[in-house]
């Protein structure tokens, strides 16, 4: 077994704004399949998003495992829209490849 980090095994912590503005921020092991749940290609998705739609994924951040992506999910959930925003802005570009 591997200690090298496998993208495509790793939790995310996700942010996307929604259509009218408004932040969400979620976790998943699998970023293409949720934002298609939240943009009703796929069933599932959150309820909060799927009266704002579409949604655009702002920020991912990978994680080793579930409890530390939720754990970093609800530090964000505590943040106002600015520290939101502002942490959307220092964060390193999105590379599609990697996920």
């Amino acid at each position: 077994m591997s200690n090298a980090f496998d993208p495509h095994q790793a939790w995310w912590c996700y942010l996307v704004e929604c259509a009218d503005g408004t932040l969400y921020c979620g976790v998943t092991t699998n970023l293409e399949r949720r934002l298609k749940q939240h943009n009703g290609e796929l069933v599932g998705g959150a309820k909060y998003t799927a009266t704002r739609r579409p949604v655009q994924l702002k920020q991912a951040w990978s994680h080793l495992d579930r409890s530390t992506a939720s754990r970093h999910e609800y530090q964000i959930k505590q943040l106002s829209r600015q520290q939101k925003l502002n942490l959307i802005n220092q964060a390193q570009p999105l590379n599609p490849q990697a996920i």
